[in-house]
């Protein structure tokens, strides 16, 4: 397997501010401010654990034209300095009176002037600063004006670079759930489980596995979100693993379902319901095709096929830096997809009281149509030990 090299070409970021300065300039916007993990990487390539610690904030300033301004504690500035990034302007943190509020101030002024200062506002989108801090920014730059969708229609469609990485990550995780029959067994605790499997997609070559999730249960699985527990794992339960591991940054995020031992019809007839389901979705998915379009394709089958509901709210979401990301297969989103999105489909269902079965695939969209990028899984039930 060709492993993607790691990072971006300064050629990749300039042209990622690019297209946001040519939506800026549509929108009438002389600077946007961002300050979550995802953005400033998105825009600058600083990739660093060091996010986790809540304690200091992190500033990009993107001009109307020009190369980004990083406004950073100073622990950062070497880092950033590395990136292709040449304006970077650092304080000493933390200094809750002032933690880089006037440095920003000052800098936003000098780029902006007295136009428009756009800030990400809408859903999926968040602020990482304290609220005492962004009033005070308010009230010193006179408020900001919404500029979710420029990060969104920036972020919906990836490059071939990110598109690499995305299909590199997936197969590791693919090739990580074809050794679970031979990991799992009767008898181990769902935590043993859990910890097996995660090493192994550690073993097979992923970064991390930042989000990992699923359940055992007795012929059927009512919380397939749970941490795990000291169950032990019987003859005839239901297992399934959803993962979203990395590699360089950028996410996998797709599940498996199997039975030990045995699987009773009602299981099996879930498990082909919801991959019936994906397959509608498959079938159907192109460029101009809409979310909506794409979530009553599935839910058609679903509910064919006996469904009693899913309280879920989506089936699939865009899949990139972040686990889950725009749009949301959902009954009224109505996004247009757009080649080279990367998405998940994920059909769920509860087919008994207290039974649920979710099926999860991940792909790019090409202009043919889908390009999968996680290995298609088993039409039937997988049975371990059977």
């Amino acid at each position: 397997m060709t492993v993607p090299p790691r990072g971006f070409p300064d050629a990749e970021f300039e042209a990622r501010t690019r297209r946001a300065q040519e939506m800026m300039a549509e929108a009438d916007i002389a600077a946007v401010l961002v300050c979550t993990e995802p953005e400033v990487r998105y825009f600058t390539g600083f990739h660093t654990p060091f996010w986790q610690s809540p304690t200091r904030p992190w500033f990009v300033v993107v001009p109307a034209a020009g190369k980004p301004v990083a406004v950073i504690p100073s622990i950062g500035g070497p880092s950033m300095s590395a990136t292709w990034i040449d304006d970077v302007r650092t304080w000493s943190s933390p200094q809750p009176a002032d933690d880089g509020v006037s440095l920003l101030t000052a800098t936003v002024r000098e780029v902006a002037g007295d136009g428009r200062i756009g800030l990400p506002m809408g859903p999926e989108t968040h602020v990482r600063m304290p609220l005492n801090d962004l009033d005070r920014l308010r009230a010193e730059l006179g408020g900001f004006v919404d500029a979710t969708d420029i990060i969104v229609r920036l972020r919906m469609v990836k490059s071939e670079a990110e598109i690499a990485k995305h299909a590199h990550i997936c197969g590791l995780v693919s090739n990580a759930f074809d050794e679970l029959p031979n990991l799992l067994s009767t008898g181990m605790t769902e935590r043993a489980a859990f910890q097996a499997f995660r090493a192994e997609i550690l073993r097979q070559g992923a970064d991390d596995v930042p989000y990992l999730v699923g359940a055992t249960g007795p012929g059927g699985i009512d919380d397939i979100i749970r941490q795990p527990s000291d169950r032990l794992i019987a003859d005839g339960d239901l297992l399934i693993f959803d993962t979203g591991s990395t590699f360089d940054g950028y996410f996998s995020d797709f599940d498996r379902n199997f039975a030990f031992g045995h699987a009773d019809e009602g299981a099996r007839d879930a498990y082909r319901a919801v991959w019936e389901a994906t397959e509608a979705g498959l079938e159907m998915l192109r460029p101009g095709v809409t979310t909506t379009e794409l979530f009553t394709a599935m839910n058609d089958v679903l509910k064919a096929n006996g469904s009693l509901g899913n309280d879920v709210g989506r089936m699939g979401h865009g899949l990139g830096m972040q686990v889950t990301e725009w749009p949301s297969n959902t009954d009224s989103d109505d996004t247009v997809i757009e080649e080279n999105m990367v998405l998940t489909l994920e059909p769920g269902l509860v087919w008994a009281p207290g039974k649920a079965m979710v099926h999860e695939e991940n792909l790019v969209v090409r202009a043919e149509g889908p390009e999968m990028l996680s290995r298609r899984a088993a039409p039937e039930l997988p049975i371990i030990g059977g």
